[in-house]
């Protein structure tokens, strides 16, 4: 019945979606009183309460726009497409040392990685939706193109070193909670977030350069405009300074259009097995 839904609805204009988008986002915001208070703490403490309003649309329109992005034809998808900055990329990519591409909740993130996907071949980590009915919906559409999924997992991780050695694109999302201790707590807009430390560890073994990435949503539904920002990662550095270096980096990109963060997200969690520190800045 979820797919079925999720088809229908693909079969409406992006603009009309983004649109009852808005309208779910402020019924979310107003009828859920634990996502209302994340959203609120984690906006004032990075210092971008006066976008909450607008983020609240902007969270709607990133549950609405998923039918489009999973279940339209890629034709409907790349017409709403638009690359900004793509001979950056390019120019990383041509480096032939292998490419990490880190894809932080800030816009959309999955129309990022399938117009990646048109340009290049591009493994990236994968976690199954909660919705076990989703699962074969959104693989589908994630393995589109060029594009290759490989499991969040100990499997899936030598995959993608494999795919680093040969001179190849791995795409990650930096911002997402660790599991099984593959982290370190480092400073994440002014509090210790557990950060993961994979990004730094295949840098450090392939040498393969790191580039921020992110899908702006455009108003109206008129579609979605990607950039790219090399990071220059020190040598020598230890775990926690990538990991901080990374969330540095995160933030000045979350900067250009903050209202399209996964603020809801509980980015400061505590996975279980993991010690808390105090919560002072870390260095």
């Amino acid at each position: 019945m979820l797919v079925f839904l999720f088809r229908l609805l693909s079969l409406l204009p992006l603009p009309v979606l983004h649109a009852i988008g808005v309208a779910l986002g402020w019924l979310v915001y107003a009828t859920t009183p634990g996502y209302r208070r994340r959203m609120k703490e984690n906006m004032a403490r990075a210092g971008f309460s006066a976008h909450l309003h607008a983020a609240i649309g902007e969270a709607g329109k990133s549950f609405l726009e998923l039918p489009f992005l999973w279940c339209a034809s890629p034709e409907r998808l790349l017409k709403k497409a638009a690359l900004e900055n793509w001979p950056t990329a390019q120019a990383v990519m041509d480096q032939q040392r292998g490419t990490i591409f880190l894809t932080p909740h800030l816009g959309c993130f999955e129309m990022l990685a399938q117009e990646a996907g048109t340009r290049m071949q591009l493994a990236v980590l994968y976690r199954p939706p909660k919705q076990a009915a989703l699962r074969p919906l959104v693989e589908q559409a994630r393995a589109r193109n060029r594009l290759t999924l490989a499991p969040a997992s100990l499997a899936g991780v030598r995959q993608l070193l494999k795919v680093l050695k040969q001179k190849g694109s791995i795409g990650l999302l930096p911002d997402q909670v660790p599991q099984f201790g593959e982290g370190v707590w480092a400073d994440f807009f002014g509090r210790p977030a557990y950060t993961m430390t994979l990004p730094g560890k295949m840098h450090d073994m392939t040498g393969a350069p790191v580039v921020l990435a992110f899908a702006e949503r455009l108003p109206r539904g008129r579609g979605y405009r990607s950039r790219f920002i090399p990071l220059d990662l020190a040598a020598g550095l230890s775990p926690e300074q990538q990991a901080r270096a990374i969330n540095a980096a995160m933030e000045e990109v979350i900067a250009q259009c903050p209202a399209q963060y996964f603020w809801s997200y509980n980015r400061y969690k505590k996975p279980a097995g993991v010690e808390r520190p105090t919560d002072k800045v870390s260095q």
